[in-house]
This record gives structure tokens, C-alpha cells and sequence, in this order.
């Protein structure tokens, strides 16, 4: 039989109260309805002792924001343990109150300061009279938090924090949280203390300073159970709004726009609710069982390197991570490994793409903030995002930020986007809080599951934005075989070792050292991208890729595949490309018979020995883990593609040619030799060719290939296949230019030409791999030629132009391209005008047709 409160059944004042004093236990019948509704679904938990309270003095519940449900709560609470009740009527000197709560927050009120007039009388009776006495009871509510071990992932995301629950959500917590409700009383603050405390410091404005330290006991009661408030939402809006900085731009664009300064500020007010994160403990609580759920159901499992390195420096060091950005998991998985090695996991700046309905909110309350794609023409928004950066910065509190700017649709890394580590520089040079390290981070997957989406992409068709029903449709159809995940932390980088390289003084504001720090950005970024390539993990299932896809036809002989691999493993074992590299210990059977599992690839037996190919469909995808490593094999490729295409070659043109074309590898690829140690390196690659049989050393600094019914030839063939990539779409662009002449097209121009001609030869090859049409290499490309003065933009005009150089490197095609490409080159570079305007209408037009579909 369920038994009522108390108060619910008597209707005549309590005997425990004296007649100074009186608490009336009439309910009304609302209340009383209510509160027994209540009652079936709410079994409430004391936290702590119950106190022990005066019954000679007037008591009044502090609690921290209103509800109805709140108030019946304390007030069945008060009664089952015997404590004056909430809901009573008190009288007593100067005191005539309907009840005994005072909530300092009421979310039916606007603006962040409220007054609490229940609190105001109080403390009116007691300067009126100053032997009265009131004694305050801070109470704490938990709605469906367990503090000890909370299993269910569903019950984690909804349990109660900092946050004011709405109307349904409260409505949530009583119907399904209820049973998990816990209560705390804290000790009596008495009344009077509190008013002589607050005297002493803020003067008349008794009523706001007692119900901030009211408050203030709350929190910390809170802060015991749940841990700290850590939501920037709540904490540091007000004081970024007043910042100086803030203050200056919300005037000056009330001034530019003719709005009023309310308006101008609660426009920022609005920008600050878009951008800032609302950390939440229970949410990423939830995050730890639900993501320890998802890669061990997913992945074979997550491994890390060189951790001890971040562990090390946290204590002493503001931790800046720089990831390359593979995947809309790499959010998810950086976050979730620093968290399980015990370390604070770091706010992540995040496209506003993803801050969507459902997901958004939970990615915000895992630590996650938001930001614009772009900043031009808005200042007010510019100025606000820099001045929530700083207050991370002033914080001391780790950043995550995704350097490429966006996820890489083909496996390499992405030129650098310079914003977000500007913000990070800038706001150190403003005011140090404590020293800066980057830590370059290496993300790999061995399958993901935006793949076809990236080729899609790569091929022209438009990019569709991310919404819950999208990611939902994703996840529905991936296969449950993803493999392995590879994560490194590369080698640090400290800021304070770049400003005394570039002579950056964070006390100066002139001219020169503006442009210091301009030049020390630029060559950070490109450090970190060569950090990141550094930590590179050869993995089995991008050594398959590099060997089958460099194949005729994605195919080998299983024998030739075997050693292929072999070789790759032999390459990067002599002449490891960094310290930090780490190449796969499975044997090269292992690495076959792992593809295999993994459906990537799969066996065809012929009576003449096996054959291995890739699966139908997967060999875009495999391209993007091809190319998550060739950095490593770069060099290697590059030199048997100058051999194979040759014949004999002398090593002096070798050198000469790699002085050349280095430079563009190099910026394609973040390689971190410089041009002048490359000979150096191209002797060493070459050597270590010779030792595995691939080249043959023919006397006299002449070095060949192999008969060309070898094996060692095919491997030589299959070692070349990379490089030669590269390099075809390098004299596609430098055949075009030469053809054209100086002044006659421009970027756009060249690098839609190369995209047409790219996709013909994808087409002609047969094997569709988005390499060849990729625009961002075109661009990339043409940008190092203006970087290293073979070409210029005309300011005016926007077209390229450019010496008799690009003639003197374009001659050079025939010692790298097969002659069929070069035809092919040749005839679309002597393209007429009309012609080229006849191309790119085409092209405009099936853009046109990609968005519509």
C-alpha cells in the first residue's frame, strides 16, 4: 500500500513549532494532487546527514532555479524527515511568507540578473530588526544522476548536471529519472552573519551579494557530486561580451550598420551561443561507453603511439593537437583516447556543418565549439570567435584543431588553412598564460565509412551538407569490418623555438615583426604537416594498396604481389623515413590474407598460380590509403619511374631532375628532406635499389633497368607506378603552359583543363582512380610554381605569367612520360581558343547538372 507524505494528511499546524514560529501544513487541493502524482513516480535518495535545525527559528530552503516539481520535492522531502516544511506558511516577526523556498534562478524570468524578492523581505525584517534570526538550508536536486556507476548509455545523456532542465525534459526526469533523484541538504547559514558579511564588502546591494554566496554554497554542493561546471556557455559569455576588444567591435558595428548598441550586443550574444561549448560530464561519460562500444563492434581495436610524449609535457605546456583530418570519427577518437590515458580532453573546433539538430548539442556538451567556414565581412563574428579562442588560450585549456581546415577526400594531407593556428599564435603574443606545444597528430584508418561519398566528390559532384538523416543513412550502411586504427602523436613543436627562429617579439607591434610573425605562421603550418607525415604507420592494408593498384589492371600474381610488398617492407626498414615511422611486423602472407578478411581484396586461383586483385568497387577507396603513405615511397617511385621510363639513365641527369621536380613533391606531399640534402637522399634510395635487384648498376654512374621479361623488372614497374601519377600531372599543367604561352590563362583555367584531361586519362588507363582528377593537386602545384618564381599572377588581369623556365622544364617530359601521354598532352595543350571556351562551358554545365541531381 503506498504511503502518502505526511503533509498530505494533516490538516492542523505541526506541535513541534512554537507560537513564535508557524509552519501551516494545509496543502491546497492542486498541491495536493500534484504531489501525489509526484510521489508514485519520484522515490528521492537523501545524500549526506539531514540537518539538525533550530525549530525556534524561521526556515527557508535555498534552491538553486524553480520548478513546481522542485518545490514539491523539498517540500515531501522536508516533511518524511521530520524538518519544518518547504510548502508550509511561515510567520514569525516581521515574516508573513506562502512558503518556505527561495529559488535563486527562475527561468520564467528574462535577463541574467533576477532578483529574488523572497530573499529581499528577508533580509529587510532582519535590518528592521536585527535579533531576528532566519537560518537558510541550501538544498541540492539531482534529477536522475547516479554518483556512483551509471551503466545505461540512455540514462548517462539525460542525467542531471549544471543545466536547468526544460518543461519536457523535466517532465523526462520525473517519469523515467525518477527513481534516480537524490536530495542533499547543507548545514543552516544563518541570515544575519551572512547580511554583516556582505556589509562589509559590497556596501547596499546586500540582496544580490548574499545570493551570489548562496549560490555559491550551491555550487560547490553540486560540484562535490558531479564534478565542476566546465560549460563555457555558462561561464564565460558575460565575460567575453564585456571584454574590451568585444566592446569596441559591438560599437563600432552599431555604428556601421545603424543598430542600436542592445541590439549590436545581443547580435554577439548570439554568435557566442553559436560558437561556444557546453561541456557536460554525463555526456561524455556517455561518450566513454558508447565509443568503447562502437570500435570494439567496429575496429579490431585503436592503436596509439608515442602517447608518453603528451603525458610528459601537459603539466608545463598549453596542449595544442593538430590532427590531420581523415574522417568525421577522427572528432570522436582523439577526444576519446586522451580521455581513457587520464589527461582533460581538449575543446575541438568543429564546422559549423556539423552543429545540426541532436548531434550538434551533443558534440558541444563533449567539448566542442563552433565556427564559420569563413570570416569575411563579419567583423563583429571575427572579433567574437578570436576573443573566445584567447579565453581558451587565458584558460590554460587544451585546443583541438583540424590544420587541413576540412576532411581530405583523397588520402593525402590537405595544404595547410593558416586561421585557427593565427588565433592560437596571436592570442599568445597578446598576453602568455603559459607555453604553447603543438602536438602533430596522425590519423589512419584501414577502412572508412565516407569513402564512395570522398570519390564521389573528387569526381565533380557536389558535396552534399551533413544532416542527422544523412549520418544516420551512413551508419546504416557500412559493414561491420573496419579493421584497424592507427593514431601517433608526432613530434612536438614549440612555439617559443619559432618566435627565436623568426625574431618574433610578443612585446612589439611594428611593421617588421608583423611580418616576422606572418612568415612564422606560414612555415608552422607547413611543420606540422611535415610532423604529422612523419608519424606515419605503414599499414598493411595501405602496402596492398600501393602494391595492387600500381598494378595492370589491379592484379598480380600472388607470388609477385608477395614480393612487392616484401620490397615495399625492405624499403622502409633500410631507410626508415623518420624515427616516428612505423611500419607494419606483419609478414607480407599476413598482410595478404588480412586484405582478404577485410573484403578489400580477394584470391582467384588459375592453374597457373593465384592471382590476387582488388575487390570489385574498392579500388577508389584503396587509393586514399595508398596515398595515406606514399610519402614514404616517394623518392624510391620517383627514381624507378626515371629508370623504367629511360632504360639507362646516368646518375648526374637523375640529380639534375630531382632538383628540378623535388620541390613540387615536396609541397604536394610534406616531405621533410630539404632541397638541399636531396641528392644526398636520391644516392642512398638508388644504392638501397640496386642491393633488392629492382636497378641494375651498369658502370661508369650509368644505372638501368632489368631485362624486361624479369621479375625484378615488374617490381621495378610496380615500384614506379606512384611517382609516374605524380608526375604526369605535373606536365600536364607545365605542357600546357609552354603550349599556351605567358599570359594567356589563367589558374582556374589551367587547373579545369587539367581536371578534363585527368579524367581522359583515368578513362584510357581503366582504372578510375580519383588521383588523376583531383583539382586540389593542380592547385597545389600551380601554387608552388608562383612560390618558387617559375610563374606570376598578374594583379589585374589574373592571368599567369611566366619565362622561357617553364619551356626548359616542359622539355624534360620526355625523359618521364610515355609517349601516348605525351601525344595526348600535346594535343590538348595546342587547344584553341574557342576550343578551351568549349571545354569549360561542358564542364560549368555538368556541374549544373551535378547540383540539380
Amino acid at each position: 500500500m503506498l504511503k502518502l507524505p505526511t503533509w498530505l494528511t494533516k490538516d492542523k499546524p505541526s506541535d513541534t513549532h512554537p507560537a513564535g514560529t508557524e509552519h501551516s501544513r494545509t496543502p491546497s487541493p492542486y498541491r495536493r494532487a500534484s504531489a501525489k502524482g509526484l510521489s508514485l513516480a519520484v522515490k528521492p535518495t537523501l545524500l549526506g546527514e539531514v540537518p539538525v535545525l533550530d525549530p525556534a527559528v524561521p526556515t527557508f530552503y535555498v534552491i538553486r532555479a524553480y520548478s513546481r516539481s522542485n518545490s514539491l520535492l523539498v517540500g515531501m522531502q522536508t516533511d518524511e524527515l521530520g524538518l519544518p516544511s518547504a510548502l508550509a506558511q511561515v510567520k514569525a516577526a516581521g515574516i508573513h511568507e506562502t512558503s518556505a523556498m527561495i529559488f535563486l534562478k527562475d527561468r520564467r524570468a528574462d535577463g541574467a540578473t533576477q532578483s529574488v524578492p523572497r530573499l529581499e523581505r528577508l533580509i529587510a525584517a532582519c535590518l528592521d530588526n536585527p535579533e531576528l534570526k532566519v537560518q537558510l538550508v541550501p538544498v541540492t536536486i539531482l534529477w536522475g544522476r547516479a554518483p556512483d556507476k551509471e551503466e545505461s548509455l540512455f540514462r548517462l545523456l539525460m542525467a542531471d548536471e549544471w543545466e536547468s532542465p526544460s518543461k519536457i525534459k523535466q517532465l523526462f526526469n520525473i517519469g523515467v529519472m525518477g527513481r534516480d533523484t537524490f536530495v542533499r541538504f547543507s548545514e543552516p547559514k544563518d541570515l544575519q552573519s551572512l547580511i554583516n558579511d556582505a556589509k562589509a564588502g559590497v556596501g547596499e546591494n546586500l540582496a544580490a551579494a548574499i545570493a551570489m554566496r548562496l549560490m555559491g554554497y550551491l555550487d560547490k554542493q553540486r560540484t562535490s557530486i558531479v564534478g565542476p561546471d566546465l560549460s563555457d556557455k555558462r561561464n564565460v559569455a558575460g565575460a567575453i561580451l564585456s571584454s574590451p576588444v568585444v566592446v569596441d567591435a559591438i560599437k563600432n558595428h552599431a555604428k556601421q550598420t545603424g543598430k542600436s548598441i542592445a541590439a549590436a550586443k545581443a547580435e554577439a550574444q548570439g554568435y557566442l551561443g553559436e560558437i561556444t561549448s557546453n561541456y557536460s560530464h554525463s555526456v561524455v561519460r556517455f561518450f566513454d561507453h558508447f565509443l568503447t562500444w562502437l570500435w570494439t563492434r567496429l575496429y579490431d581495436g585503436v592503436e596509439v603511439r608515442h602517447f608518453e610524449r603528451v603525458r610528459t609535457l601537459a603539466p608545463d605546456y598549453q596542449i595544442v593537437y593538430v590532427p590531420c583530418h581523415r574522417s568525421h570519427i577522427d572528432y570522436l577518437l582523439l577526444s576519446y583516447v586522451i580521455y581513457k590515458r587520464g589527461l582533460r580532453i581538449p575543446h575541438v573546433a568543429a564546422g559549423e556543418n556539423l552543429n545540426i539538430p541532436i548531434l550538434g548539442d551533443l558534440l558541444r556538451s563533449g567539448g566542442a565549439f563552433f565556427m564559420r567556414r569563413s570570416f569575411k565581412g563579419n567583423a563583429l563574428y571575427s572579433t567574437v570567435f578570436k576573443e573566445y579562442v584567447h579565453s581558451l588560450m587565458q584558460r590554460q585549456a587544451p585546443i583541438e584543431y583540424f590544420i587541413e581546415g576540412g576532411r581530405s577526400r583523397s588520402g593525402r594531407l590537405l595544404p595547410p588553412k593558416l586561421g585557427m593556428l593565427a588565433m592560437t599564435v596571436n592570442s599568445y603574443l597578446r598576453k602568455p598564460a603559459k607555453p604553447v606545444v603543438f602536438i602533430p597528430t596522425y590519423i589512419s584508418y584501414e577502412r572508412i565509412m565516407e569513402g564512395a561519398t570522398y570519390v564521389g566528390e573528387l569526381k565533380g559532384k557536389p558535396k552534399e551538407s551533413e544532416n542527422l538523416l544523412g549520418l544516420l543513412k551512413t551508419a546504416r550502411k557500412i559493414e561491420r569490418i573496419f579493421g584497424t586504427v592507427h593514431l601517433a602523436f608526432g613530434e612536438p613543436l614549440y612555439l617559443t623555438d619559432f618566435m627565436a627562429k623568426f625574431d618574433v617579439n610578443a612585446q612589439s607591434t611594428d611593421e617588421q615583426n608583423t611580418k616576422n610573425t606572418h612568415a612564422m605562421v606560414q612555415n608552422l603550418g607547413v611543420k606540422i604537416m611535415q610532423n604529422i607525415n612523419k608519424a606515419a604507420v605503414v599499414s598493411p592494408v595501405s602496402l596492398l594498396a600501393l602494391a595492387l593498384l600500381s598494378a595492370p589492371n589491379a592484379a598480380l600474381d600472388e607470388t609477385l604481389c608477395l614480393e612487392q610488398i616484401r620490397l615495399y617492407q625492405r624499403i622502409a626498414q633500410a631507410l626508415p623515413y623518420d624515427a616516428d615511422t612505423y611500419v607494419t611486423d606483419m609478414t607480407p602472407q599476413q598482410i595478404v590474407d588480412y586484405g582478404i578478411k577485410l573484403k578489400l581484396i580477394e584470391r582467384r586461383a588459375h592453374i597457373l598460380g593465384d592471382m590476387i586483385r582488388v575487390a570489385d568497387k574498392q579500388a577508389p577507396l584503396l587509393s586514399y590509403f595508398r596515398n595515406n603513405i606514399l610519402h614514404v615511397f616517394i623518392i624510391a617511385s620517383f627514381l624507378a619511374a626515371l629508370v623504367q621510363r629511360n632504360g639507362r639513365i646516368h646518375r648526374d641527369r637523375l640529380d639534375g631532375i630531382t632538383e628540378l621536380l623535388y620541390p613540387f613533391l615536396q609541397a604536394e606531399l610534406f616531405l621533410k628532406t630539404a632541397l638541399r640534402n636531396i641528392n644526398h637522399q636520391v644516392q642512398q634510395v638508388l644504392n638501397l635499389l640496386i642491393e633488392q635487384g629492382v636497378v641494375v648498376d651498369l658502370g661508369d654512374g650509368v644505372v638501368g633497368s632489368a631485362e624486361g621479361n624479369s621479375e625484378a623488372y615488374q617490381r621495378l614497374v610496380v615500384l614506379a607506378s606512384p611517382a609516374q601519377q605524380s608526375l604526369e600531372r605535373y606536365f600536364m599543367a607545365l605542357t600546357l603552359l609552354a603550349k599556351q604561352g605567358t599570359n594567356r590563362l589563367s589558374s582556374e583555367q589551367v587547373v579545369n583543363l587539367c581536371y578534363v584531361v585527368g579524367q581522359r586519362i583515368s578513362v584510357l588507363h581503366a582504372d578510375d582512380l580519383p588521383d588523376m582528377f583531383d583539382k586540389a593537386l593542380f592547385t597545389s602545384f600551380l601554387d608552388t610554381l608562383v612560390r618558387v618564381g617559375y610563374v606570376s599572377v598578374d594583379d589585374k588581369t589574373g592571368l599567369l605569367n611566366f619565362d622561357n623556365r617553364i619551356d626548359r622544364v616542359a622539355e624534360f617530359a620526355k625523359f618521364v612520360l610515355h609517349p601516348d601521354v605525351m601525344q595526348l598532352l600535346s594535343h590538348t595543350a595546342s587547344l584553341d581558343h574557342n576550343e578551351m571556351v568549349l571545354a569549360m562551358e561542358s564542364m560549368d554545365k555538368k556541374r549544373k547538372f551535378g547540383r540539380a541531381s
